[in-house]
This record gives structure tokens, sequence and C-alpha cells, in this order.
């Protein structure tokens, strides 16, 4: 890719996991790649020393709209949120500016001062948390049932609004659940796999955990940030469902983790009601095939891989740390 042909993508949320892995494939394809984060990113971010880190309060109308008119990107990626999994229902004032009314933001900011740009907004399943039907797509209604669902609801309708009357390219991605190594502590999925190796190293005698039949599609971080890579490239903004199509449950989560270190989950795994957030009516799973037809996308790294790959990356933390 020539000086001429280089791109400039904005990537919100960079410090997170799905940002991390954006930047590193947007780098490698040539981008010039500026991030933001509401807070510092240090040298244990696993977004390159290289690319530049903006500090942007999303809550601020005016510093979202100066950053857009200021670059000029030809990418926008929207993938900065607030609450994880246990904290759906937390704050739900903060959660509706950062979910929800930031996407706004960047839309409006958009049609403004640069309407070429192509913006990519980073939806949930939550959004069909309370759907009747499974597996979910993109006709599927959006049902949430918890603040955090209802602000990214929020937000894939603006999107489809700013689509349809101003002729925006803007598309929503609605993710799946998605793990990697680069996952926060505080979720389950790495919660499992983190204490497996505490476990495994003597450093942890058990796990606690909430409901072990709950199912979630699972895939992996890397092959998600393709896909709205692959979306921004389209001839015109859409929605897509991005998942593997498959469902697991915690239990195989913890089966496979515990079993990759030679150890029976059985013994070291107690289930807490306290821990459980809801009961879900249908399982979350998504329909792939229009990322597959149209995007020519899918999942590469399958779920026993994905659990393992965990598991080992951290092992070798612990062993960093030592």
């Amino acid at each position: 890719m020539t000086v001429a042909q280089t791109k400039t993508a904005l990537i919100t949320g960079i410090a997170g996991q799905d940002g991390a892995y954006l930047a590193q494939l947007l780098s490698e394809q040539g981008y010039r790649v500026v991030g933001t984060s509401h807070r510092p990113v240090d040298d244990r971010s696993p977004v390159p020393a290289a690319l530049k880190v903006l500090q942007l309060d999303l809550s601020d109308t005016r510093a979202v709209t100066d950053v857009v008119a200021a670059l000029q990107p030809d990418e926008i990626y929207n993938l900065a949120a607030r609450a994880s999994s246990a904290q759906l229902f937390d704050e739900p004032l903060e959660t509706a500016e950062i979910n929800g009314l930031s996407a706004v933001r960047f839309l409006d900011a958009i049609r403004q001062h640069s309407p070429h740009t192509r913006f990519c907004q980073a939806a949930s399943s939550e959004v069909f948390a309370g759907a009747h039907s499974s597996p979910q797509d993109e006709t599927t209604a959006l049902a949430p049932v918890n603040s955090y669902g209802a602000a990214k609801a929020y937000a894939v309708h603006m999107v489809r609004m700013y689509r349809k009357h101003y002729g925006l390219h803007a598309s929503s991605a609605f993710l799946f659940n998605h793990e990697s190594p680069r996952r926060g502590i505080h979720f389950v999925t790495r919660k499992i796999t983190r204490t497996v190796a505490l476990i495994a190293t003597g450093q942890a005698d058990h796990l606690e955990l909430g409901d072990l039949d709950s199912r979630r599609d699972w895939g992996y971080a890397g092959d998600v940030v393709v896909a709205l890579w692959k979306m921004l490239q389209q001839p015109a903004g859409d929605d897509y469902v991005i998942a593997t199509g498959k469902s697991h449950s915690v239990r195989d989560f913890c089966r496979i983790a515990f079993a990759h270190v030679g150890l029976d989950y059985t013994q070291y795994v107690r289930s807490n009601p306290a821990f459980i957030t809801r009961h879900e009516a249908v399982a979350l799973v998504g329909n792939q095939d229009k990322a597959r037809l149209q995007l020519g996308w899918q999942a590469t790294i399958d779920f026993q891989q994905l659990v393992t790959m965990m598991v080992d990356a951290d092992l070798a933390l612990l062993k960093q740390t030592k």
C-alpha cells in the first residue's frame, strides 16, 4: 500500500480486547490507526506502542465532533462500551451515554463534517437476550433485558436511521460472545482460565461460578475483528450477526479448561446461586449465514482451541510474574 493509498482508521476503546486485535490487523494492512481510550494506555496494554492514542470522553459531544472533523477518518470502529457480564444493570445513565449516545455523536459528526467516513458500531447479542426464537439473525426483533442491551439496541436503531435518512455507510455488528487471552479477568471465561492456571500451579484450590449450564455462542476475538473490517469494505453499510453458530455451556468450558491441565473440573468447581445473573428463555446463538455469504467470513478458531489457548496464555502469564 503506497502512502497515497493509506487509509486512516479511528478505533474507540482501543485498549480493550477487540480494539487491540483490530489495531494490529489494520496496522498490518497499512492503515494509519488512531485510537481513543477513556484512560491512559500504559506499557501493559496490548496496543502497539507506535499507535497514537487519544484520551476521549465519549459523553462529550463537542470533543467527539472535533476529533472526527480534525481526523476526517476513512473508517471509524466504535468498540468502546462499559459493563462486564456481571454489570449489565449497573449505572444505567452512564451505560446509555457510552453504549448508546456515543454512537449518535459519531454518526452526527460524520454527517456534518466527514460524510465519506464509514462507520461500524459494535452491537451485542444482549440486544436479543429476551428473544423468543433461536438462533438469532439480522431479522430477529431486538429484545434487550438490561440497560447494557437497551443502550446497544438504541445505537442499532440510530445506525439504521442515519443509514436510511442520510445515506451514510454505517453498519452494526451483532457480536456474540467472543474471547481471547486478552479478555479482562472479571469476565467469566477469563476467570475460569486464570483460576485453572492458579490451581494447576498450586496457588488456588477451587473455582466458584454461577449457572454451569448457562450457554453461549463463544468465538475468538481475533476472528471477530476481521469481520468488522470486512463490513466496512462492502459497497454499502448493513447489519451483520458475527457468531460461530454453535452453543456451549459454562460446564463445557470448565471441562475443557481443566482437562487441558490434566484435572477433573468436578473436583474443583462449585456453583454459587448468588452468581447467577439471569435465566435465558432461549439460547443466545447467532446465525452467521449472512456474514459467511456476503462477507466471506467465518470463524477459524473453534471452541476447544479457544479454551486451551486461553489456559496456555494464563499459565505463561503466571510464569512471567513469578
